[in-house]
């Protein structure tokens, strides 16, 4: 897959998932593309595992419709996420621009926050089902579901498939 030109926001905040930031960050750069780690204004964030990720921008600064894709990685960060409105502004604004919105584990918190899985298949953690049915999204237990423009997968261990579909989605060459 050739994804060079196309821009990429992985949204970071503290107690990020280890794997769905970093595996989707370099499967994203091998493939060409232009990947930023956009953040709160914290500087540095640190994983679930005591890993450090630094932000590239804030995603306050940043106009939506510049991206191909967002990524949304689980851990506890996706709860740090919703609670920042220029984080959630940017996830509902980039949707509507057409850019894919990936989420895999308690990523869906955010496009839950963003009001975008209103009758949309998705899946997630099985944790925040609720959640995301509340929100009106059908809920599908499966490794990957893509609905458009939005993918979504459960765990690390779906991380193989995720990409597979981000990339697919992105129509990388």
């Amino acid at each position: 897959m050739d994804l060079t030109g196309k821009r990429v926001a992985i949204l970071v905040e503290n107690l990020y998932e280890d794997l769905e930031l970093w595996y989707p960050y370099y499967r994203l750069r091998e493939a060409g593309a232009d990947v930023m780690l956009l953040g709160t204004g914290k500087g540095t964030y640190t994983s679930k595992h005591g890993y450090p990720a630094e932000e590239d921008l804030l995603v306050d600064d940043v106009e939506p419709r510049e991206y191909s894709a967002v990524i949304i990685p689980g851990g506890y960060a996706p709860d740090h996420m919703r609670r920042h409105p220029p984080m959630i502004e940017f996830v509902r604004k980039a949707h509507d621009h057409g850019a894919v919105i990936a989420l895999i584990c308690h990523g869906g918190w955010v496009p839950i926050s963003a009001g975008i899985l209103k009758g949309r298949k998705a899946t997630s953690l099985f944790a925040i089902k609720d959640d995301m049915v509340n929100a009106g999204a059908e809920w599908v237990d499966a490794e990957v579901v893509r609905d458009g423009n939005l993918v979504s997968s459960r765990t690390p261990k779906d991380l193989p498939a995720f990409m597979k579909a981000v990339l697919e989605a992105m129509g990388g060459k």
